[in-house]
Formats: structure tokens, C-alpha cells, sequence
């Protein structure tokens, strides 16, 4: 078995579990025609010389660019092509995103699901949505709800504050709904709502829809919220919250919400695909429409000031993560697919999965 990837960290854990690393060059903010072609290039000679009975392409653009390697390397493997979220291609409105969208559009018809492939997507909207517009057969297109979460490293401690905590986590991009969340800690400040509020995450200067310094200073100084940037040690501030806040404009399935649900805090998010595949509304926790400042701050406010009703919810999220999203369920229903792709073929003894 072998991973092709960029390793800017990870590698050594990987070789750890005793798979192979294989280093390429892959700038997934690149929409270089030109350097996509060449990696693909790269690409077909690693699938030429390893000779994979199954390739697994995660994300959009290893999808495309692994899709015409494989067709260019001629070994045939077996494919499955993970949809892990649209991105800013398909939520932004900028010239940019709506300029290239058509073409990636295109290379979806073409790659995204040959013959002796499957196509698995994390939530049931985008995969409706996929098998609508034809790009993939509905016997293709299954549904795998994200990577999992171990639900036994995450927990709640005991002596969090008596101040309640609401802790946002995510790149600070404008898609995930952070400056509808700021809009929303206005009004609870306003309405006098008391409330401590965590924003746990770094900027991502090569996405489009980053937050810029000047807009992220501001906000600072406006002393609303406590920025942390990025950090390693989320269970244990997960542990130490009460509320997990996602305003995202789409997803498709958002691991940080997951690991909030595995610490036993109930989460306010947007009735959006992904985001909804995750919380149901009253159940264990509430959604809001996208851009509502004002449905985030009242569902916030409703929680804010009925500890029972956190922990009502936050116990019924802890129960879906054990039932619907935990690692182990997730690895078996991946390794099923396979499985199911190695049924069509004789696996070869000295052929790997890549």
C-alpha cells in the first residue's frame, strides 16, 4: 500500500503504520492548466511503475488530476473518488470561481466516474445533486459521512467556567461563516447575553475567502472574542466550552462539529449541505439560515441561558457520533468498497492499493 501526497507533515506517521509515503508536488491552490498537466504526468508514472489494483482520489483536484493519470498510464486500476466538499469554487460568487466552475464542471462529466469506479460523497445533498445532473450513476454514488472521529479522545471536563463558552473552529475564511458569527456576537453584547466567545483557528492566505489582516485587527481590538489561531490541543478546548458554533455556507462534512458533538457540546450551524448531515434541528442542536446574524445570536442566546438544554443536546450529539460518525464505522464501510472493487478483478499478489 502506498500514499501519494505533498507531506508537509504526516509522513513519518504514515511510514509508521507501514505504508509507503511517495512525495509530488501538489499546489492545491494552483489553477495552472499547465502544472495540472505536468503532475498528471508524474502522476502516470507512479501508477505506471506501482501497478495499483485500487486508487483512492481525495478531493477535487487529485480527483481530476488522478483521473487523467490514470487514463494516461494505461495500468487501469480500479477508482474511487472521494468528494470531500465543493469549495470556493462552487461557494464563492467571485469573477474567479464562476469563470473556472464550468470547466471543473466539465472534468467532472469526463473523470469523475469511468467505468469500474465509485464515487463517495459525504453528505446526501451533494450526492443527490451529483447523480441529478448526471455526472455520476446513482449505482456509483454512495454515501460515506465523512473520516470519522475516535469518540474516546474527547470529553468534558467538570470545572469548565461558570461563564458558558462558545468556541468556533475553522480556517478563518469568510465561507465558514466567521464574519456572521462576529455580526451575531454584537447583538448578545448588545441584548447584554452573557457569554465568553473562542475563535480557534488560523488564516489561509492562499484561499480566496480568507479573512484579511485589516478586517481580522479590527475585530481583535473590538475585544468580542478570544482568538487563539491555530492550535493542537482542540479536545481539550473543546472540553473546556460549552457551545460549538459553525455559521459555514457549505461542507461536506465538517470534522470540527463532529468532535464538538464526540465532546458532549451541543452545536448551533447553518441549514446548509454537510452542516445539516450532522445536526438536526431541536435534536442536538439548531440550524439557522445562511447570512442570519440574527438567527445565530437568538439560537446562541436560547442556549446561553439554559444549561440544562446544552446538556440535553450535548448528550444526544455524544450518542450520534458513537452511532453514525465514528472511525471504526467509517473504515469499514471504506475498506467494504473496496472489497467490493477487488470482487471485479483477480487481485494480483504483488500489487498494492494506492
Amino acid at each position: 500500500m502506498a500514499v501519494v501526497a505533498k507531506f508537509d507533515n504526516h509522513k513519518e506517521r504514515i511510514e509508521a503504520a507501514g505504508i509507503r509515503a511517495i512525495p509530488i508536488e501538489l499546489e492545491r491552490r494552483s489553477i495552472n492548466p499547465f502544472s495540472a498537466a505536468s503532475l498528471a504526468l508524474k502522476l502516470s508514472r507512479i501508477y505506471r511503475i506501482e501497478k495499483p489494483d485500487i486508487v483512492h482520489h481525495v478531493a477535487i483536484k487529485p480527483i481530476l488530476i488522478g483521473g487523467l493519470a490514470s487514463i494516461l498510464s494505461r495500468s487501469r486500476p480500479k477508482i474511487v473518488n472521494a468528494i470531500v466538499g465543493m469549495g470556493y469554487i462552487f461557494t464563492g460568487n467571485s469573477l474567479k470561481s464562476r469563470l473556472i466552475r464550468p470547466f471543473i464542471q466539465l472534468g467532472f462529466r469526463l473523470l469523475l466516474n469511468p467505468k469500474a469506479s465509485k464515487v463517495v460523497f459525504e453528505n446526501e445533498d451533494d450526492r443527490a445533486d451529483f447523480v441529478r445532473v448526471g455526472a455520476v450513476r446513482q449505482e456509483d454514488a454512495l454515501l460515506i459521512r465523512g473520516a470519522g472521529v475516535e469518540p474516546e479522545e474527547f470529553w468534558l471536563a467538570p470545572d469548565r467556567s461558570m461563564t458558558p463558552v462558545t468556541i468556533f473552529v475553522a480556517r478563518l475564511l469568510w465561507d465558514k461563516g466567521i464574519g456572521d458569527l462576529i455580526d451575531a456576537i454584537r447583538i448578545l453584547k448588545r441584548r447584554g447575553v452573557p457569554g465568553r466567545f473562542v475563535i480557534v483557528g488560523n488564516v489561509d492566505p492562499g484561499n480566496p475567502a480568507c479573512i484579511d489582516g485589516t478586517t481580522l485587527t479590527e475585530w481583535k481590538n473590538e475585544g468580542l472574542a478570544e482568538f487563539l489561531g491555530h492550535r493542537t490541543d482542540v479536545p481539550a478546548l473543546l472540553s473546556q466550552s460549552d457551545i460549538a458554533c459553525l455559521p459555514s455556507y457549505r461542507e461536506g462534512l465538517p470534522k470540527s462539529l463532529l468532535e464538538a458533538m464526540a465532546s458532549g457540546l451541543p452545536c448551533v450551524t447553518t441549514d446548509t449541505p454537510g452542516c445539516r448531515e450532522v445536526v438536526r434541528d431541536g435534536d442536538n442542536g439548531f440550524l439557522v439560515p445562511v447570512h442570519s446574524p440574527v438567527g445565530l445570536a437568538n439560537s446562541l442566546e436560547h442556549l446561553l441561558s439554559d444549561p440544562s438544554l446544552r446538556s440535553r443536546m450535548g448528550a444526544r450529539g455524544k450518542q450520534r457520533v458513537r452511532e453514525e460518525f465514528s472511525t471504526d464505522i467509517v473504515v469499514e464501510e471504506t475498506l467494504g468498497i473496496y472489497t467490493k472493487l477487488l470482487g471485479l478483478q483477480k487481485a494480483r499478489p504483488d500489487s498494492h492499493a494506492a
